[in-house]
């Protein structure tokens, strides 16, 4: 899905605030921290709960390999100020719904706007280097902040799903959709930020 561009370890996003990178093993004290939190956890579909050090060390070797075969891109967010810390993930991979959004934010980070930038900047990327069509996300209903910060990046509701993955199996979710007709005319009218000078690939 993804081209040699995003298949080294060396590819990353930056927005006004963060750099998005792939995941590292020094992460892995910070990933358990944040993603430990039930809060976290419960609106995700895989986080497991409770979340040890070893599953962020699994979640990193598995993030880094998926990266490295095109078949995902995984990226850990990261603050360029207070050097570099950890505080989140967004990523797109393959899925019975196609290419799939996720993302997941610590919660001292919570209500800056950081996702919205990284949400944009992932979208944005995926779109300029990929031929891929069409981005699904995949909420529960009462998840309201997720919600914002996709409507904020241009995708619309598309219909509920009795079920969704993992933990949410037994739990009817909403599927948003970003399609690239709409991410184009999202972005030509100026309202991602993600496509002004403060969002670059590298």
């Amino acid at each position: 899905m993804f081209p040699e561009l995003a298949r080294d370890d060396v590819f990353r996003l930056e927005t006004r605030r963060l750099w998005l990178r792939w995941p590292r093993e020094t992460d892995a004290p910070a990933i358990a921290a944040l993603a430990g939190d039930w809060d976290v956890a419960r609106m995700t579909a895989l986080i497991p709960h409770p979340y040890e050090l070893e599953d962020a060390e699994r979640f990193i070797l598995a993030a880094r390999a998926g990266n490295a075969l095109g078949s995902a891109s995984r990226l850990a967010l990261t603050l360029k100020t207070f050097p570099r810390k950890f505080v989140g993930v967004v990523g797109v991979e393959a899925s019975d719904h196609g290419p799939l959004l996720g993302f997941w934010l610590g919660q001292p980070y919570w209500g800056a706007g950081l996702m919205s930038e990284a949400v944009e900047a992932v979208t944005d990327a995926f779109f300029r280097v990929t031929e891929g069509d069409a981005l699904t996300a995949l909420l529960l209903p009462e998840n309201a902040a997720s919600r914002v910060v996709l409507e904020k990046s241009g995708f619309v509701e598309d219909g509920r799903l009795e079920s969704g993955p993992g933990r949410h199996a037994d739990s009817p979710v909403t599927r948003f959709v970003l399609r690239r007709r709409d991410w184009a005319s999202f972005a030509g009218a100026g309202l991602r930020a993600g496509l002004a000078s403060d969002t670059a690939l590298s």
